[in-house]
């Protein structure tokens, strides 16, 4: 993130000398993006985070893209997507490209490992479950709605509390993620017209450090292999951090809409821009207060960009026979908009109720054979009366 958090116990002064209580010295990590020139945070452990006893490929990651078709906007039906493992081995991949991949997890289990990616963040919008998200920076519960941005570096797990049915959309992205330029100051702190701000963000809220030897599994996520590395001691042995990268949570309802007279683009729903896509929250909001103003969106054609809406909660204004945890893909060079009586029919209403997650990238998504497998084939069709 963009402003400064600490916790846990550190010294006066980085880069100097702080002893463990045998009269040992801690060991100094400092973890940053952009070659020491982007933020970063410092973090101080009992032992060496180098010290692997044992490596080796878990697996080769192949995403099982399709070919793909005639161009067609698409509607896939995954509310019954089968649940299973733990958020990693049991999410099931949909779409991507070079920038960014897109899966849905239904988890069962607790992560018996750690785990990163080692090209870029992790984010997680929390549909349905709770749980922790937890890694070296510290427990982190999280709800449903949350975004958790994992920036890379950060070695993480997921362990969903007990009983409670979990349902999670991974936005696995090839860079940083962070919040939009226009809603930053020159100093990194959230300008008076952003949609959220920094009393939004959640950091980790406890500090537990583990100082446990035997044998811990990290596995890592990097050039086309997932290597799972063997410690002998436990990961999450951090005294103390600070600094301004660490993980943290957003929830969907704390982001406040931007509206006006007319229909606004959907720009203004953006939260996050990533390399090559962005990631926009829907959230319910007065409608447009012009006395012959359309709420419901214009037909439009994404000239540049794919564009896929995650549907979460609500009535959804636009769309007819999607559901909860239906997604649409809209592909470039085809115009999409309302379906048939909606465009008119959204005249005179107030307001919206729904929750969607948007993701727009740039370069065009393919599909997964998973993704076909639960596509409604008459979608394409749907606009005709």
């Amino acid at each position: 993130m963009t402003y400064y958090y600490k916790l846990g116990t550190i010294p006066p002064k980085r880069h100097t000398q702080f002893r463990q209580p045998d009269g040992s010295l801690y060991q100094e990590e400092v973890m940053g993006i952009h070659g020491f020139a982007g933020i970063q945070s410092i973090l101080y452990h009992i032992n060496p985070p180098t010290a692997v006893r044992q490596l080796e490929v878990v697996e080769k990651i192949e995403i099982p893209y399709e070919e793909q078709g005639a161009l067609r906007p698409r509607h896939l039906l995954t509310a019954d997507v089968e649940a299973g493992g733990d958020v990693i081995n049991g999410r099931v991949p949909l779409m991507g490209n070079n920038d960014v991949v897109l899966y849905l997890a239904r988890p069962t289990e607790a992560m018996p490992y750690w785990y990163k990616f080692a090209h870029g963040d992790d984010v997680i919008f929390v549909h349905d479950g709770t749980g922790v998200l937890e890694s070296q920076f510290g427990l982190l519960r999280y709800r449903p709605g949350d975004y958790l941005v994992i920036p890379t570096g950060v070695i993480w797990r997921i362990i969903p509390d007990v009983g409670v049915e979990q349902r999670m959309l991974l936005i696995e992205s090839y860079g940083h993620v962070v919040p939009p330029k226009r809603y930053l100051n020159n100093y990194g702190q959230f300008l008076e017209h952003s949609p959220y701000c920094e009393r939004d963000i959640r950091t980790p809220e406890e500090l537990i450090t583990h100082d446990q030897k035997g044998e811990f599994e990290v596995r890592v996520k990097a050039r086309g292999n997932l290597t799972r590395f063997i410690y002998g001691h436990h990961p999450l042995d951090v005294v103390g951090w600070d600094g301004h990268l660490w993980p943290f949570a957003f929830n969907i309802a704390d982001f406040e809409p931007i509206t006006g007279r007319v229909h606004q683009p959907p720009p203004v729903h953006q939260t996050f821009d990533g390399p090559g896509f962005v990631v926009c929250s829907f959230v319910p909001r007065l409608f447009d207060y012009h006395p012959l103003a359309i709420p419901a969106p214009y037909a439009h054609s994404n000239v540049d960009s794919d564009e896929v809406l995650y549907y979460v909660e609500g009535d959804f204004m636009s769309r007819k026979g999607v559901e909860r945890g239906s997604f649409t893909v809209h592909p470039n060079g085809i115009p999409h908009g309302p379906h048939p009586g909606k465009y008119e029919g959204s005249i005179g209403k107030e307001k919206t109720e729904e929750y969607a997650v948007m993701v727009d990238t740039f370069r065009p998504l393919r599909l997964t054979k998973y993704a076909l497998e639960v596509e409604d084939e008459g979608y394409p069709f749907s606009w005709v009366e």
